[in-house]
Formats: C-alpha cells, structure tokens, sequence
C-alpha cells in the first residue's frame, strides 16, 4: 500500500465499515448534542442548566472509564462500540416520545445525560484502541488524519443538519439521530478482526495500568494533559446557545453553524496532515497550536460579528485538530496493543474532563463574569497553559519526530 496514496486505505473492508460506523454515529451525536442544548435553553433559559448537561455527562464517564479501558482489552472493541451506539439510539428514542408528548422537563434531560455519558465512558477507549488493528502501524498517522477529516464531516453537517432540522421540531432530529446511530451499530457489529483479549485477571492494579503507564511517559502525559487544560479553559461550545441568541442575534439555524465552524477548520487542517504529515519538530508545533487556538477562543469571545465569530471558531478547530492526530498517534505508537484499551480509557478521561467539564466551567463561570468574560478568560488561560507546558515537559517541547 504505497504511503502517498492514503485514500487506498478504504480499500480495507474493515477500516471502511469502522469508518462509516463512526461518521453516522458522530453526525447523530453532534445532531443530538444542538439538539438537548437548545432544547434545555428553550426550557430554562439558564447558562448554569447548560453547564450541567456536560457536568452530568462527565462524572458517569469519570466513574467508568477506566473500568471500560479493561474491558476494551477483554472483549470484542468493535462490538462494545455498537452496543454504545444502541444505548443513544435508545435516549434519542425516548426523547422523540416525551416531546411528543410534551412531557421533557430539565429533569429528565439532565437524567439522560447521565446515560449518554456512560455510554461514551464505553466509546471512547474502544474506538481508539482497535484502529490501529485495522491498519499497518507505518500508515497510522495518516490513518487518524484520514478518519479525522471524516469525522470532522460529520461534525460540520451533524449540527448544520441539526439546527435545520430542529425548526420542524425537536423530535424530527431526535428521530433522524436515533435512524443513524442504529445505522451506525449495523456497520460496527459487522466489523472483523483478530481478537486477542487481555489474559489479565481484573483486578485494581490492572484497571489502573493504563494510568501508570501514561505517568511514567512524559511525553504521552504531557500532550494529555496539554489537550485536557487547552480545552477546559479555551472550550466555549456550551456558550454557543447564548452567543446565537444573545450575541449574535441569530436561530438554531446560526447555533448548528457556530457548532459546525470549528468542525471546518478542523477538516481543512486534517486533509493538510493526510497529505503532508508532520515529520519534524512536531513538539514545537504542537505547543503553538494550542497558543494559537487560545488566542482563537479570545477572538471569540469579544467578537459581536458572525462571520468574524465562524472564522474564530474555524481556527480553534484547525489549531485543535493539530493536537488531536498528534496526541492520537504518539498514544498508540507508544502503547503495546494489550495496553492500549486502558491507555486508551486515561486518554478519554481527560478528553471527557476538556469537553463535559469544560461545559460545566463555562456556564459556571458565566454566571459570575457574563458569556464574553468567560470565554476570553479561558483563551488568555489556554495561552498561558501552552507556554507553562514548554518548561514542564521539556521531553514533548523537544520531540522532533513522531517515531
């Protein structure tokens, strides 16, 4: 398989049927994800509900994810990821029938939230740990920025498509979310590879291996932890409801654009790295993408302009996706394959901690300092973190190549 030629990878049945059974599950969770927010907005109208939708999907990820790393070692990754997939298909299900029946309360999203994170505490570490089974490892970094560009597809249509959706009613897109995410167990429930589970008796120490292992690797925790602060701090996505509103005076229509922006760039900065992959001084540019997204978020934050707000976001998504492929293949090039569902459960906690506890801090924080202070706040800290992180971890600022 010649290494210029990445699309030659989708001729491997089994990286394809992955492949699509994560672009329709995405696009179904980034649909649901403008869905709830709004939805949670319409009914409350308070920024502190919105935190705690995040805050409520990351504590059951925090509580199982380290338990779902083992068993991603154990069992089948493949179909751990479908029946995830049946479990929001099945949230998306009962809020079609409570809003049908105009029974959805603040209560019960919050409720459902809580299912839709141990759902992704189970997700995350599976699917990152079986795609380096289904492709050779001198093709993995292409492979991530190859199955990020896709993802980031349906990360740009899911809330675009969501929010159009969504002016024929909040259960028109639960309905298409629940369609696609059963789409998307078929094709992970047909996915084949050679299974070797983990001969590893579960115990405290081997639930816990995976954070040992990532303790005892500067360089693996460095650019963990780098992604969990840029994104705690700099994240504003659960602000976005508020900006389309409040800000920038636009609909669900404006609100599934702002979400899709960041999705943008980011597939704009993951065709560039399938077709010229980083190969040297890759700590360096790693740091500078995380300054680069804060100083992104701060755009946002202080803009009052539409089109200056997409462009911003467009940029924190491209400087992100940077992180992302980077962080992605170090983790797997580095971790044995027998490790790699618990490395994989260390990766998604932290990935969790930036995204639904960064929700949480940005309503909370929103409270006290208003929309704009908050997000500008959290882009001047995303700043500083990158440049803490140049003397704290001198082994990642120093990495010139990937292997």
């Amino acid at each position: 398989m010649p290494l210029d030629r990445p699309p030659q990878l989708l001729a491997q049945r089994q990286f394809l049927k992955f492949f699509l059974a994560r672009l329709t599950g995405v696009m179904a969770n980034q649909m649901l994800m403008v869905a709830v927010a709004w939805h949670m907005y319409d009914l409350t109208g308070s920024a502190w509900d919105l935190g705690l939708v995040g805050l409520f999907q990351f504590v059951p990820a925090l509580v199982m994810t380290l338990p779902a790393g083992h068993l991603a070692d154990q069992w089948h990754r493949g179909r751990i990821f479908a029946v995830c997939m049946l479990a929001q298909a099945a949230v998306a299900l009962l809020l079609v029938l409570t809003n049908h029946s105009s029974s959805t309360t603040r209560e019960l999203i919050l409720g459902l939230s809580v299912l839709l994170g141990v759902a992704r505490a189970f997700q995350m570490p599976a699917q990152q740990a079986l795609l380096p089974l289904l492709v050779p490892q001198a093709l993995l970094q292409r492979a991530i920025a190859l199955g990020s560009s896709g993802l980031q597809v349906a990360i740009i249509s899911g809330p675009a498509l969501g929010g159009l959706i969504y002016a024929n009613g909040a259960s028109t897109v639960y309905a298409c979310c629940a369609a696609l995410l059963l789409l998307s167990a078929v094709l992970s429930f047909a996915v084949r590879y050679h299974h070797v589970p983990s001969t590893t008796a579960a115990s405290w120490r081997t639930v816990l291996a995976g954070v040992a292992f990532v303790w005892h690797r500067q360089v693996l925790l460095g650019a963990i932890s780098l992604d969990l602060f840029a994104v705690l701090l700099g994240g504003a996505t659960a602000l976005l409801p508020i900006y389309a509103r409040d800000i920038l005076h636009t609909g669900p229509e404006g609100l599934g654009l702002l979400r899709a922006a960041p999705a943008a760039g980011a597939l704009l900065m993951s065709l560039w790295l399938m077709r010229f992959p980083l190969q040297r001084r890759v700590g360096h540019k790693l740091l500078g993408a995380v300054g680069v997204f804060g100083i992104a978020t701060v755009v946002f934050g202080l803009s009052a302009h539409f089109g200056l707000s997409l462009l911003a976001l467009a940029i924190t998504g491209a400087a992100d996706n940077v992180s992302v492929v980077m962080r992605l293949t170090l983790m797997q090039l580095e971790t044995p394959d027998e490790m790699r569902g618990r490395v994989s459960a260390v990766n998604s906690i932290f990935i969790g901690a930036s995204n639904q506890l960064g929700e949480f801090e940005s309503g909370a924080t929103a409270e006290l300092l208003g929309p704009v202070g908050s997000v500008v706040l959290g882009g001047v800290g995303t700043v500083l973190i990158a440049a803490a992180w140049l003397r704290l971890f001198p082994a990642l600022a120093k990495r010139d190549r990937m292997v």
